[in-house]
């Protein structure tokens, strides 16, 4: 008999016994294969969690930020020589700051620049807000129920996730980005203030010095510096002054 070809007399020889305990072995093999694929499943899962040092639960929030990474980097996959080098220098500052992979940051600044764009707000400002929000920690949470890289509160902010899955899209980066930078333009177009808008968006328009304002700007004049090779300008302080709303064109300079 050839290997692959049945043919109706195979199993005419067979005794019943025999072909009981043949029947029970293969079984028996079935049943081995599906055990050990389970075990499998079930270590890998402890290793994440343990190499992620979260619990279960944030651990699907990392593989939905995986996945945003990915879906981010599929959406921006070409770029010209002018903006590679751009992302290059942006992702080698922000891996170097605050201690993340290079490929992650590069894919990161990459996002943010897209939904910039979308927007017409300057990407500085979004991984500026991202920066002092998260330190681009996908899953960092805080007491108050903020999560992600620029620091949603799901309750509050429901309607936007929902186009990106629901709240548990929160922990994505592409989702958790692009729904940052909406509720920034929003807080824009209400305030008409850059400094009044941050202000908002930290929850803290009670604070006449603009902590939060200064703490960003800061960041964001450092990110033009590595962008721009130039020296970096005095630390901004708005409390006596506001900061007016960036127009595209000076935007993406």
């Amino acid at each position: 008999m050839r290997i692959g070809k049945l043919t109706p007399g195979v199993f005419q020889g067979l005794q019943p016994s025999r072909w009981a305990q043949w029947s029970r072995r293969l079984m028996s093999v079935v049943v081995l294969c599906a055990s050990v694929s389970a075990l499998v499943l079930i270590v890998n899962e402890q290793y994440v969690d343990r190499l992620l040092g979260a619990e279960p639960g944030a651990v699907a929030g990392a593989s939905h930020a995986g996945a945003g990474l990915q879906a981010g980097r599929d959406a921006v996959m070409i770029v010209n020589p002018t903006e590679e080098r751009r992302y290059r220098a942006l992702s080698g500052f922000v891996a170097n700051r605050y201690r993340v992979s290079q490929d992650v940051a590069y894919d990161l600044v990459r996002v943010a620049h897209r939904a910039g764009h979308q927007l017409q707000l300057d990407p500085l400002l979004i991984i500026a807000v991202i920066a002092i929000e998260s330190r681009f920690n996908p899953i960092a949470e805080s007491v108050a129920g903020a999560k992600g890289l620029m620091q949603i509160i799901p309750k509050y902010h429901g309607d936007k996730l929902e186009e990106f899955g629901g709240e548990q899209a929160v922990y994505d980066p592409h989702a958790n980005i692009q729904v940052g930078a909406q509720i920034l333009k929003e807080y824009l177009r209400t305030t008409g203030h850059l400094g009044s808008a941050l202000q908002m968006y930290a929850g803290a328009l009670g604070d006449g010095e603009e902590q939060y304002t200064n703490k960003v700007m800061n960041e964001k004049n450092r990110l033009q510096q590595v962008v721009s090779q130039k020296p970096a300008p005095a630390p901004v302080k708005t409390a006596s002054a506001r900061t007016q709303i960036q127009t595209p064109a000076q935007s993406f300079d």
